[in-house]
């Protein structure tokens, strides 16, 4: 048994313990280490092979909140989408935009970094056109892809070119074509098809053909599909997809709002190297064709060193 001088010194040193640690001085027991959260996943691109009775689709998709961003280009010449990739350092390419092949000039608007690269007035061809002058107006206003920056974020949409952007979002890219294929059709607003009691007067892009298509989708969760729908090489007459097709396929992969882009011989995918075409002449080869505008695919991640 302790005596009582024993006893005041365990009560001191008790005491002391007590104090040190109300205070904050380390203990001789090791305190838990925080936890560091793990980064997440990098997100990847999606690249799929769709084989249809009478297509084969290719779709790339880009996740959302993700190092990917999607743009636009022009260039002062027609230029094939491995072109356009070679001078942009993208990782994939799709084209874009409608344009003229003879004056070589886009009847799409175009923005880049908030800045407008081309629109359908400045062509000429377009806006002297008298045939298209009924259908002017609803051409001057067909829809587009955009890219905002909303604060620190970024945000996609498809609307028509005279939408003003949501508040507090600034336009970084746009990119005309049309129709629009998802949430509806825009075929009739936007002057691609007219007619009267059954009877078809103008049918731009023989909507209810089967063709070479391209377009854009955005799902519920914010992420871009790119879509490339080829002929087959053994059928270049009658295969490729309609625009309703197109549109059933785009809704089956989760696509809420969707564009479509030129087509036929337009109609190119570039990714990682590979080029698919979407067009092939009598033989089943592919055509490769040079456009004017196209959506490029680019990371936001710094290269390492």
């Amino acid at each position: 048994m302790p005596d009582r001088k024993s006893s005041f010194f365990i009560f001191l040193s008790l005491a002391g313990m007590l104090v040190a640690c109300a205070q904050g001085v380390p203990s001789s027991q090791p305190s838990p280490i925080p936890s560091t959260p793990s980064p997440l996943p990098e997100k990847k691109l999606e690249y799929d092979l769709h084989k249809l009775p009478r297509s084969i689709v290719h779709t790339l998709k880009i996740p959302a909140q993700s190092q990917f961003v999607v743009t636009t280009a022009v260039s002062s010449k027609l230029q094939t989408v491995e072109e356009f990739a070679d001078s942009s350092q993208a990782i994939a390419v799709l084209n874009g935009g409608f344009f003229d092949p003879e004056n070589q000039k886009s009847t799409a608007s175009i923005f880049q970094n908030g800045q407008q690269i081309a629109k359908p007035e400045d062509n000429d061809r377009l806006m002297n056109n008298l045939n298209l002058l009924p259908y002017l107006d609803r051409i001057l206003n067909r829809s587009e892809f955009r890219r905002y920056q909303c604060g620190s974020s970024q945000q996609y949409d498809i609307t028509p070119r005279q939408e003003l952007p949501p508040t507090d979002c600034q336009l970084q890219d746009a990119l005309g074509a049309g129709p629009q294929l998802l949430p509806f059709s825009t075929l009739r607003e936007e002057g691609f098809l007219d007619g009267q009691n059954g009877t078809v007067i103008r049918d731009a892009l023989g909507h209810n053909q089967p063709n070479a298509r391209s377009a854009i989708g955005i799902t519920r969760d914010g992420s871009l599909l790119l879509v490339l729908a080829s002929q087959n090489p053994d059928n270049s007459t009658n295969s490729g997809l309609s625009i309703l097709e197109l549109t059933d396929f785009m809704k089956k992969q989760g696509v809420e709002k969707a564009l479509n882009l030129d087509g036929g011989t337009s109609s190119a995918l570039f990714f990682q190297g590979e080029t698919f075409y979407g067009k092939v002449n009598e033989s089943g080869e592919p055509i490769a064709r040079p456009v004017k505008s196209v959506l490029l695919v680019k990371s936001t991640k710094k290269p390492e060193q």
